[in-house]
């Protein structure tokens, strides 16, 4: 009675979970709105030092535990209580709408990383820490009307959301909206989502005297909790894992963090749903799954980008299903519901953290990728494929082990021979002890880390141990000196950083980008004359120091660097800077925040080498960056930038800004003559861009032979380059030619 009292007939019953489901994806959609959106909106004011946006990530799961945790506060107050709080909570919140920053400048010699979790806490903490409680406390909610069943299969649509949210901003949101616009879109969700929220509150029970109780289920041990969070921690750990080996070792290409944050966010989906067919397939074949994909975890996958992306990604999706199931199966009973969304929260903190923060601080590779596997191995339902006897269990636990690690070691380091095939008989015969001692979790696990140190994991170990690598939190920096002794190289990744010729009369011959005839190469020899005096010569991105050995006698250098490491590789590994110029001034942090600390009119030549790698820094290239950037550089001076990049066509983003600003441009494409090939330059692409056209027509003058190289560049029709306001890398992505769809 009480219920069609509520409801004005028991018919409409029917409508709550629709209306609870809506209510759980819109809270979830909103969420995975907020964070993009909120790190564009700040990204010119903070800049991208990843140091500053790992703390953002934690203001994030802070923030996440903290709605749980109120989620699970408030669920064990009277119904009709729980409604009234958070609804005026709801309320206190939307003072924080529309949703966007605060004022304010990050102080002048301060700690960002400090400052910046308290820019965000101001700007979004009560709006995002209210929203994120809506999945848990809608499940909740839900279950107090018990004809209703199992409110945890809703955790699925939770997640539906999350996803929807996360592909519709690059792909919809950001190419489609201005900054301000995102901000009322996001503003209106909001106050539907509040609508939504309020529907759901007639729905509960008014004469409940208090929730669910939660004596009428055993209250879950401390083991069930650890258990709980581990299964949590894996997967989430091992989605920013997978990211960062995708990106390292295979391919660093736009938006490619998108797909394992996604099947991340799918596997609940698909582990949470009410029918248990699928999960039950991905739980079955998972051992089988990290065994195959998970033992490649330290080969190189730039050879077959494809196939190994596509191993990495199945692997992920296959942990992430079999573990979420698990947890699912493991699940508490209604009364405890907010205490297992709280554990698994924790533990989803626990795995981003440790690959955020600790890993980049423990590790000079990706360590915790084939660290995080072995953790899946030892957590994913297992069975026995070799049905060994107990009187073989010391064989099973310890012999199998051992032989497995020995075989790796000795058909790795080449002792059955150095060639594919020996390698090759060593894998497999390390499999095969693999597969038999499926079931029992510590000899599988061993052995499944032996498989993986047999493809190159005991080489990648070996250089550990030298100083060949080093990492910070902007990546993986390894130099090696090729095997006939004639060069020493720097990588990022799968991206060249830097070449230095080792011959001691070629030591300082400026190489790969940087090349004498390359548009930098032109520009800097030729700085002085262009302008009739020594120039003062401005750097952004330092590599291995290449561009200093362009330095004439009486110019003045600065050299802006983000990555305090870098500095150190430049420095201890390589002799650009020592040999070229010891004295140049080096200035460490984001390059457009430390623009803004520069004299006006203070440089002629300004470098911007930012864009080599194949990820952009996007708040470098808009139009309020080179206005900054021509706030610097004086009236006639030139600014170069080099977008050499596999992916991105950045020619149609600097055409149109340049043209916007009244800047004239002109663009080199350098292809090395053999001669040159040999002394280790590359293909690059640089662009000149002045003020006054009658600088941009004596560097071409000054070009010499090469004159002919340089093309005027016009906009593109149609394309609106890059603001702080709007920006999409969308319409300038080269999509790689192992791609499917590539070409069309």
């Amino acid at each position: 009675m009480a219920s069609e009292a509520r409801w004005g007939g028991r018919l409409d019953e029917r409508y709550a979970r629709p209306l609870f489901i809506l209510t759980i994806i819109t809270g979830s959609f909103l969420l995975f709105l907020t964070q993009p959106m909120i790190a564009r909106m700040a990204l010119p004011r903070v800049g991208g030092a990843p140091a500053i946006w790992n703390s953002a990530m934690l203001v994030y799961q802070l923030l996440l535990l903290g709605g749980y945790a109120y989620a699970h506060w408030v669920s064990r107050i009277r119904p009709r209580r729980q409604v009234g709080i958070h609804v005026v909570l709801l309320g206190l919140a939307a003072l924080w709408l529309p949703i966007g920053l605060i004022s304010g400048e990050p102080p002048v010699g301060g700690e960002p990383a400090f400052w910046v979790p308290w820019f965000l806490f101001a700007s979004i903490g009560p709006i995002f820490f209210i929203v994120s409680a809506q999945a848990p406390l809608m499940q909740r909610w839900y279950a107090l009307e018990s004809s209703r069943g199992d409110p945890y299969p809703l955790y699925a649509a939770s997640n539906l959301g999350s996803f929807a949210g996360l592909i519709s901003y690059p792909l919809l949101v950001e190419p489609l909206m201005t900054l301000q616009q995102q901000s009322w879109l996001w503003t209106s969700l909001y106050a539907f989502l509040v609508l939504l929220v309020v529907g759901c509150a007639l729905t509960v029970p008014g004469k409940a005297v208090e929730a669910v109780p939660e004596e009428t289920s055993p209250a879950p041990t401390t083991r069930q909790y650890l258990h709980w969070i581990a299964l949590a921690a894996v997967p989430s750990g091992l989605m920013l894992s997978t990211t960062t080996h995708l990106t390292t070792d295979v391919v660093a290409m736009p938006l490619l963090w998108a797909l394992p944050l996604g099947l991340y966010l799918l596997s609940f989906v698909v582990a949470f749903a009410e029918r248990r067919g699928p999960t039950d397939l991905v739980t079955i074949v998972a051992p089988l799954i990290i065994l195959i994909a998970g033992g490649l975890a330290f080969s190189e996958g730039t050879r077959n980008p494809f196939v190994s992306a596509s191993l990495g990604l199945v692997l992920l999706f296959a942990v992430a299903v079999a573990l979420h199931g698990e947890m699912f199966r493991l699940r508490p009973a209604v009364g405890h519901l907010t205490k297992f969304y709280l554990a698994m929260s924790f533990g989803g903190m626990l795995g981003g953290l440790f690959c955020a923060i600790v890993a980049p601080l423990l590790f000079d590779w990706a360590y915790e990728h084939p660290l995080l596997i072995v953790a899946a191995a030892l957590l994913v339902p297992q069975y026995q494929l070799v049905p060994w006897p107990k009187r073989y269990a010391i064989i099973v636990r310890i012999a199998l082990p051992v032989a497995a690690l020995a075989l790796s070691y000795l058909s790795e380091r080449g002792y059955f021979g150095f060639n594919a095939t020996a390698t090759m008989m060593g894998s497999i015969g390390v499999s095969l002890i693999a597969l038999a001692c499926l079931g029992r979790r510590v000899p599988f696990a061993i052995a499944l880390g032996a498989l993986m140190l047999s493809y190159g994991g005991w080489s990648t170990l070996s250089r550990s141990a030298g100083d060949s690598r080093t990492r910070s939190y902007f990546g993986i920096y390894e130099v090696y000196d090729r095997a006939d002794g004639s060069a020493r190289v720097l990588t990022h990744g799968t991206t060249l950083h830097g070449i230095q010729n080792l011959a001691p009369e070629l030591e300082t011959v400026p190489t790969s980008y940087y090349a004498r005839r390359s548009g930098v190469g032109i520009a800097l020899t030729n700085a002085n004359a262009i302008f009739g005096r020594p120039a003062s010569i401005g750097i952004i991105g330092l590599g291995s120091g290449t561009l200093s050995c362009y330095r004439q006698p009486g110019q003045r250098w600065s050299i802006f660097e983000i990555d305090p490491e870098m500095v150190e590789v430049a420095r201890r590994r390589f002799t650009f800077l020592s040999r070229c110029a010891p004295d140049a001034r080096i200035v460490l942090g984001d390059a457009r925040l430390s623009m803004r600390r520069q004299a006006a009119n203070s440089i002629d030549v300004l470098a911007v080498d930012a864009f080599s790698s194949d990820a952009v820094p996007m708040h470098l290239l808009t139009r309020e960056a080179l206005r900054e950037y021509g706030r610097v550089v004086q009236p006639d001076g030139m600014i170069l930038f080099h977008i050499s990049n596999r992916y991105l066509d950045l020619k149609p983003v600097i055409a149109d800004i340049a043209a916007r600003e009244g800047w004239t441009p002109a663009m080199m494409q350098y292809l090395p003559s053999e001669e040159d090939d040999a002394l280790n330059a590359t293909i690059s692409v640089w662009i000149a861009l002045s003020r006054n056209p009658l600088t941009i027509d004596r560097l071409v003058t000054m070009s010499g032979e090469d004159a002919a190289n340089w093309e005027m560049l016009d906009p593109t029709p149609g394309f609106s380059g890059w603001t702080d306001d709007h920006a999409s890398i969308l319409p300038i992505i080269n999509y790689p030619d192992w791609l499917p769809w590539a070409g069309d």
